[in-house]
């Protein structure tokens, strides 16, 4: 007898009708608005740090403003895994999944095509040769190297997803431990056949600015377990605020260990500022960055569609990380430093000012992007659409 595709995707979430009505017809809230989070403390960072170098920043610049953009790029691949395990993951067994999986596949080479437009973009002011040496992978760039993460996930990650979801549970929660030593290991033991960009993209290397597929592969996969429980507790409010709740309780424990081992908070937390511990990634910045990101986290899962509708704006940023990457990064490095020469022209200040700015414009302009009646434009047919982004 052949099962129901919407009661085999109850079963294989462990999730209740209710719940599956209430992501069936549409997104789930908490994810985009904590997404939109996560777009906006980064479009701060690249806003002041493209107008001028990080010792230029005054101290309040650095603790608090900067050191809290620091939550962003945890909780980008964060939500990478919840947004795979609401919107894919219990679709994984269904007859249909060919075709969801070439979707994703499709999205990771639509993502490629972007980080290398913007790579371009980035390096606008730079000899063609250095151009040339970043497309080729012989380099990497810094602002938008984040989406090449998204590009070369987007091409694998779909094939073991349908591997996920039969994977036992006890054997889905320890998965990131493993993955994380073996990260570690290959970062200190294996050669990459003396190819550092080839260690940069899989564990990552001290001399380029990218994000390695292993090393952060541990808070995808802690992404995937946090979407599957919020699938289930997402439509009752007791059980979301109780999975809020523990999701704080970790936050806390790790916030906690990073201050415990710094033996000078303030001039750790400058460090973090000036992204010291970022690639590969180190201790003291790991424990900073995931707790505070799961600290936002859990304030988005706690305050669930009511919150998301007060922060309407930063939701929408979320709904779309992709065209957010392409507004936010043209604008800065096209009009901001190119037309306007405002690099190493303006204050802190006014740059904190541009950047804030440009979040709310980012959200007006996707706001307007999503209303215009785009002829290959589709209903979403998934709870919630994966972004470039998470």
């Amino acid at each position: 007898m052949r099962t129901d595709p919407a009661t085999a995707v109850v079963r294989e979430t462990g999730g209740t009708a209710s719940s599956l009505a209430r992501t069936a017809n549409g997104r789930i809230d908490a994810i985009d608005l904590t997404r939109g989070i996560a777009v906006c403390l980064m479009i701060v960072a690249h806003g002041t740090n493209g107008l001028m170098p990080y010792s230029d920043f005054p101290d309040w610049g650095q603790v608090p403003v900067h050191a809290l953009t620091k939550f962003s790029s945890s909780l980008f691949f964060i939500v990478f895994g919840m947004a795979l395990a609401v919107a894919f993951v219990p679709k994984s067994g269904a007859p249909d999944w060919p075709r969801r999986r070439n979707r994703l596949l499709r999205r990771g080479l639509l993502v490629l095509l972007w980080y290398k437009l913007l790579t371009v973009v980035e390096l606008w002011e730079r000899e063609p040769v250095q151009i040339a040496d970043t497309l080729l992978y012989r380099d990497f760039p810094s602002f938008v190297e984040i989406l090449g993460f998204y590009a070369i996930a987007l091409l694998w990650i779909p094939w073991m997803l349908p591997l996920w979801a039969k994977t036992p549970a006890w054997l889905r929660w320890l998965s990131p431990l493993p993955v994380l030593w073996l990260s570690w290991w290959l970062l200190g033991h294996a050669g990459f056949g003396g190819v550092p960009q080839l260690q940069a993209i899989f564990v990552e290397h001290p001399d380029y600015y990218t994000w390695g597929q292993l090393s952060r592969l541990p808070l995808v996969l802690a992404g995937l377990l946090i979407g599957g429980l919020l699938l289930r507790c997402h439509a009752t409010t007791a059980k979301r605020l109780l999975l809020a709740g523990g999701i704080a309780l970790a936050a806390c424990a790790l916030l906690a260990w990073f201050a415990l081992r710094a033996d000078d908070l303030d001039a750790a937390l400058v460090a973090i500022g000036r992204n010291d511990g970022k690639h590969p990634p180190g201790l003291l910045f790991s424990l900073f960055s995931v707790g505070g990101a799961l600290a936002l986290l859990a304030l988005c899962i706690a305050g669930g569609n009511p919150l998301a509708r007060l922060l309407r704006p930063v939701a929408v940023v979320g709904t779309d990380a992709l065209m957010a990457f392409i507004v936010h990064i043209s604008v800065i490095f096209l009009l901001w430093r190119n037309s306007f020469g405002w690099y190493q022209a303006v204050s802190y200040t006014h740059a904190l000012q541009m950047s804030l700015l440009l979040v709310a414009a980012t959200a007006l302009w996707i706001w307007i992007w999503k209303r215009l009646p785009l002829p290959w434009r589709q209903p979403a047919r998934t709870p919630t659409r994966l972004s470039a982004s998470g």
